[in-house]
Protein backbone atom coordinates (compact mmCIF):
# COMPACT_ATOMS: atom_id res chain seq x y z
CA UNK A 1 0.00 0.00 0.00
CA UNK A 2 1.10 3.39 -1.19
CA UNK A 3 1.90 5.62 2.19
CA UNK A 4 -0.12 8.26 1.18
CA UNK A 5 -3.51 6.36 -0.03
CA UNK A 6 -5.97 5.97 2.45
CA UNK A 7 -6.26 2.78 4.92
CA UNK A 8 -8.63 0.50 2.81
CA UNK A 9 -11.50 -1.20 5.26
CA UNK A 10 -14.15 -3.48 5.27
CA UNK A 11 -17.35 -3.46 8.12
CA UNK A 12 -19.31 -6.34 8.96
CA UNK A 13 -21.90 -5.80 11.39
CA UNK A 14 -25.91 -7.65 10.79
CA UNK A 15 -27.37 -3.73 12.00
CA UNK A 16 -27.02 -1.69 8.76
CA UNK A 17 -27.45 1.78 10.83
CA UNK A 18 -24.46 0.79 13.16
CA UNK A 19 -22.32 -0.40 10.07
CA UNK A 20 -23.23 3.33 8.31
CA UNK A 21 -22.21 4.80 11.31
CA UNK A 22 -19.11 3.03 11.42
CA UNK A 23 -18.12 4.27 7.79
CA UNK A 24 -19.12 7.39 8.17
CA UNK A 25 -16.84 7.76 11.31
CA UNK A 26 -14.19 6.11 9.66
CA UNK A 27 -14.79 7.71 6.23
CA UNK A 28 -14.47 11.24 8.39
CA UNK A 29 -11.05 9.92 9.37
CA UNK A 30 -9.90 9.40 6.33
CA UNK A 31 -10.33 5.94 5.82
CA UNK A 32 -11.83 4.33 2.58
CA UNK A 33 -15.11 1.91 3.09
CA UNK A 34 -14.95 -0.57 0.71
CA UNK A 35 -17.19 -2.98 1.60
CA UNK A 36 -20.31 -3.47 4.32
CA UNK A 37 -21.56 -6.91 4.95
CA UNK A 38 -23.45 -8.54 7.73
CA UNK A 39 -21.85 -11.36 8.75
CA UNK A 40 -18.29 -13.34 9.63
CA UNK A 41 -18.42 -15.38 6.78
CA UNK A 42 -19.45 -13.14 4.01
CA UNK A 43 -16.28 -11.03 5.13
CA UNK A 44 -14.10 -13.59 5.72
CA UNK A 45 -14.37 -14.29 2.23
CA UNK A 46 -13.83 -10.80 1.15
CA UNK A 47 -10.44 -10.81 2.78
CA UNK A 48 -10.13 -13.86 1.01
CA UNK A 49 -10.37 -11.64 -2.40
CA UNK A 50 -7.85 -9.16 -1.22
CA UNK A 51 -7.76 -5.83 -1.55
CA UNK A 52 -8.21 -4.35 2.11
CA UNK A 53 -6.01 -3.43 4.86
CA UNK A 54 -7.89 -3.85 7.88
CA UNK A 55 -11.97 -4.81 9.20
CA UNK A 56 -13.76 -3.70 11.93
CA UNK A 57 -16.79 -5.98 12.69
CA UNK A 58 -18.74 -7.02 15.55
CA UNK A 59 -18.45 -9.99 17.73
CA UNK A 60 -22.14 -11.09 17.96
CA UNK A 61 -23.39 -11.57 14.54
CA UNK A 62 -25.68 -14.25 12.82
CA UNK A 63 -26.40 -16.97 12.97
CA UNK A 64 -26.13 -18.06 16.76
CA UNK A 65 -25.34 -14.02 18.34
CA UNK A 66 -22.79 -15.25 20.62
CA UNK A 67 -18.55 -15.17 18.85
CA UNK A 68 -19.08 -15.26 15.28
CA UNK A 69 -16.88 -12.37 14.89
CA UNK A 70 -13.86 -13.91 16.78
CA UNK A 71 -14.25 -16.92 14.87
CA UNK A 72 -14.06 -14.99 11.72
CA UNK A 73 -11.01 -13.20 13.24
CA UNK A 74 -9.43 -16.86 13.92
CA UNK A 75 -10.15 -18.01 10.37
CA UNK A 76 -8.55 -15.21 9.13
CA UNK A 77 -5.34 -15.62 11.28
CA UNK A 78 -5.67 -19.59 9.88
CA UNK A 79 -5.58 -18.23 6.27
CA UNK A 80 -2.25 -16.59 6.62
CA UNK A 81 -3.91 -12.69 6.03
CA UNK A 82 -2.39 -10.29 8.76
CA UNK A 83 -4.66 -7.48 7.95
CA UNK A 84 -5.63 -5.55 10.75
CA UNK A 85 -8.71 -7.01 12.85
CA UNK A 86 -10.73 -4.57 15.11
CA UNK A 87 -13.45 -6.19 17.21
CA UNK A 88 -16.54 -4.22 18.51
CA UNK A 89 -18.87 -5.46 21.52
CA UNK A 90 -21.52 -3.98 23.38
CA UNK A 91 -19.83 -5.48 26.40
CA UNK A 92 -16.55 -5.41 28.22
CA UNK A 93 -15.88 -9.24 28.19
CA UNK A 94 -12.65 -9.82 29.85
CA UNK A 95 -12.73 -13.83 28.39
CA UNK A 96 -13.13 -12.67 24.69
CA UNK A 97 -10.60 -9.72 25.24
CA UNK A 98 -8.12 -12.23 25.89
CA UNK A 99 -9.04 -14.73 22.93
CA UNK A 100 -8.85 -11.43 20.54
CA UNK A 101 -5.63 -10.74 21.36
CA UNK A 102 -4.00 -14.70 21.70
CA UNK A 103 -4.96 -14.12 17.87
CA UNK A 104 -1.16 -12.22 17.35
CA UNK A 105 -0.04 -9.11 16.29
CA UNK A 106 -2.49 -6.40 14.37
CA UNK A 107 -6.11 -7.27 16.59
CA UNK A 108 -7.79 -5.08 18.76
CA UNK A 109 -11.02 -4.81 20.95
CA UNK A 110 -13.09 -1.82 21.40
CA UNK A 111 -16.48 -1.33 22.74
CA UNK A 112 -19.46 -0.27 20.65
CA UNK A 113 -19.74 2.93 22.34
CA UNK A 114 -15.98 4.28 21.24
CA UNK A 115 -18.28 4.50 17.97
CA UNK A 116 -19.18 7.93 18.95
CA UNK A 117 -15.71 9.24 19.63
CA UNK A 118 -14.70 8.88 16.17
CA UNK A 119 -10.69 9.79 16.97
CA UNK A 120 -10.35 6.74 19.07
CA UNK A 121 -12.18 4.57 16.41
CA UNK A 122 -9.98 5.96 13.76
CA UNK A 123 -6.83 5.86 15.17
CA UNK A 124 -7.40 2.15 16.59
CA UNK A 125 -8.00 0.89 13.03
CA UNK A 126 -4.78 2.68 11.95
CA UNK A 127 -2.95 1.02 14.97
CA UNK A 128 -4.33 -2.70 14.15
CA UNK A 129 -3.45 -1.77 10.11
CA UNK A 130 -0.16 -0.81 11.17
CA UNK A 131 0.46 -4.62 13.14
CA UNK A 132 -0.28 -2.88 16.61
CA UNK A 133 -2.62 -4.06 19.50
CA UNK A 134 -5.30 -2.01 20.91
CA UNK A 135 -7.74 -3.11 23.99
CA UNK A 136 -10.68 -1.11 25.33
CA UNK A 137 -9.29 0.93 28.46
CA UNK A 138 -12.29 -0.34 30.65
CA UNK A 139 -11.67 -3.83 29.90
CA UNK A 140 -7.73 -3.33 30.79
CA UNK A 141 -9.14 -1.84 34.17
CA UNK A 142 -11.08 -5.15 34.76
CA UNK A 143 -8.36 -7.16 34.45
CA UNK A 144 -5.67 -5.72 35.86
CA UNK A 145 -7.95 -5.14 38.97
CA UNK A 146 -7.56 -9.73 39.09
CA UNK A 147 -5.32 -11.19 41.46
CA UNK A 148 -3.01 -13.39 40.54
CA UNK A 149 -0.32 -15.29 42.61
CA UNK A 150 3.05 -14.58 41.40
CA UNK A 151 2.27 -11.50 39.12
CA UNK A 152 4.79 -10.69 36.64
CA UNK A 153 3.16 -6.62 36.81
CA UNK A 154 4.15 -6.62 40.23
CA UNK A 155 7.59 -6.20 39.03
CA UNK A 156 6.42 -3.43 37.27
CA UNK A 157 7.19 0.31 38.87
CA UNK A 158 4.01 2.39 38.75
CA UNK A 159 5.48 4.76 35.82
CA UNK A 160 5.73 1.25 33.78
CA UNK A 161 2.54 0.13 34.51
CA UNK A 162 1.23 3.34 33.50
CA UNK A 163 2.72 3.08 29.93
CA UNK A 164 1.88 -0.92 29.82
CA UNK A 165 -1.78 0.04 30.18
CA UNK A 166 -1.00 2.62 27.42
CA UNK A 167 0.26 0.04 25.14
CA UNK A 168 -2.28 -2.16 25.74
CA UNK A 169 -4.88 0.49 24.16
CA UNK A 170 -2.52 1.26 21.16
CA UNK A 171 -0.54 3.67 22.11
CA UNK A 172 3.02 4.11 20.17
CA UNK A 173 5.95 4.98 21.86
CA UNK A 174 5.15 8.44 20.53
CA UNK A 175 1.84 8.54 21.37
CA UNK A 176 2.48 7.18 25.49
CA UNK A 177 5.18 10.66 25.42
CA UNK A 178 2.92 12.97 24.55
CA UNK A 179 0.30 11.35 26.97
CA UNK A 180 2.42 11.03 30.28
CA UNK A 181 4.56 13.97 28.99
CA UNK A 182 7.34 12.31 29.39
CA UNK A 183 10.62 12.37 26.79
CA UNK A 184 10.82 9.99 24.03
CA UNK A 185 13.72 8.27 24.70
CA UNK A 186 12.24 8.00 28.32
CA UNK A 187 9.40 5.98 27.37
CA UNK A 188 12.16 3.50 25.32
CA UNK A 189 13.38 3.22 28.22
CA UNK A 190 10.69 2.70 30.40
CA UNK A 191 9.49 -0.24 26.91
CA UNK A 192 12.79 -2.10 27.34
CA UNK A 193 12.33 -2.29 30.67
CA UNK A 194 9.16 -3.37 30.85
CA UNK A 195 9.80 -6.45 28.47
CA UNK A 196 13.29 -7.19 30.44
CA UNK A 197 10.95 -7.55 33.45
CA UNK A 198 7.96 -9.85 32.06
CA UNK A 199 10.96 -11.93 30.55
CA UNK A 200 9.87 -11.74 27.16
CA UNK A 201 12.49 -13.08 24.74
CA UNK A 202 13.93 -11.58 22.07
CA UNK A 203 11.35 -10.99 18.63
CA UNK A 204 10.02 -8.93 16.52
CA UNK A 205 8.81 -5.42 18.21
CA UNK A 206 5.74 -5.87 17.66
CA UNK A 207 4.99 -9.41 18.87
CA UNK A 208 6.81 -8.91 22.37
CA UNK A 209 4.48 -5.41 22.45
CA UNK A 210 1.61 -8.02 22.24
CA UNK A 211 3.06 -10.47 24.79
CA UNK A 212 3.47 -8.05 27.43
CA UNK A 213 -0.27 -6.94 26.74
CA UNK A 214 -1.24 -10.56 26.70
CA UNK A 215 0.66 -10.50 30.52
CA UNK A 216 -0.98 -7.03 31.68
CA UNK A 217 -4.45 -8.97 31.02
CA UNK A 218 -3.10 -11.88 32.73
CA UNK A 219 -3.03 -14.89 30.14
CA UNK A 220 0.21 -15.96 28.06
Amino acid sequence: MDDASPLRVAIADDALLLREGIAKVLEGGGVDVVASVGTGDELVEIVRAGGIDAAVLDIRMPPTHRDEGIVALEQIRASGSEIGVLLLSMYATPEYALRVMQAGSGTGYLLKERVSEPETLVRAVETVAGGGSVVDPEVVEQLVRRSRADDPISRLTGRERSVLELMAQGYSNGGIAQTLFLGLKTVETHVRSILQKLDLEESPEHHRRVLAVLTLLGER
